[in-house]
């Protein structure tokens, strides 16, 4: 399961899993693009290893992966309780 986490002003949308087993928490991201359909990339937490990266430029990427960082603390919060919309009810 995919919850939403956060949509970008370009359509970007963000979205993260639920905590695996294992610890990890899969964060996806992905942007319409008019040439190649969507971008995307996804970001494994706590460790952020980066794999599936698609159409982004590297300058995109620095941007990812810093908002990832900022937020990483919530992410891992949500995926534990269901996501923001179950995390902000209870």
């Amino acid at each position: 399961m995919m919850y939403p986490y956060m949509t970008l002003n370009d359509d970007t949308e963000i979205t993260h899993s639920e905590e695996k087993p294992d610890g990890r928490v899969k964060v996806y991201i992905e942007t319409p693009d008019e040439k190649d359909g969507f971008h995307s990339a996804v970001c494994w937490l706590p460790d952020y290893a980066w794999q599936g990266i698609h159409g982004y430029s590297e300058s995109e990427m620095d941007y990812f992966r810093q908002l990832v960082r900022n937020n990483a603390h919530l992410i891992l919060e949500f995926a534990r309780d269901g996501g923001i919309l179950n995390a902000t009810t209870a």
